[in-house]
């Protein structure tokens, strides 16, 4: 399984570092993507990790705000999320599948979800 955590409540320009810990799962087999999910809305990519590595964004509203990263030595991707509005505000969601997509279907594993919460 993944999973999520780090999420919080915090001020409209603010940071929060999102995780997805690998249990049972190496993460380094796997291309590992951020969904998230507002309320009354659907789940949407924002930006997948592959395994070697290539990053692709999905959500063009994060692009130079949000960046993806893999840690091998702990089994963890991270997303740093910086400059926060409002409208990231949503229940985030890590998933680990055999290769980035924007579709919910080609991943195998998903986390519970993390809220983030930006106010102001």
């Amino acid at each position: 399984q993944v999973v999520e955590s780090g999420g919080g409540s915090v001020q409209s320009g603010g940071s929060l570092r999102l995780s997805c810990a690998g249990s049972g799962v190496e993460l380094e087999y796997y291309a590992v993507a951020w969904f998230r999910q507002a309320p009354d809305d659907l789940r949407e990519p924002v930006v997948c990790i592959n395994q070697k590595d290539v990053v692709s964004f999905y959500d063009d509203s994060v692009k130079g705000r949000f960046g993806i990263s893999r840690d091998r030595a702990s089994n963890t991707i991270s997303l740093q999320m910086n400059s926060l509005k409002p409208e990231d505000t949503a229940t985030y969601y890590c998933a680990a599948g055999p290769g980035c997509s924007s579709y919910n279907s080609p991943y195998d594993y998903w986390g519970q979800g993390t809220q983030v919460t930006v106010s102001g």
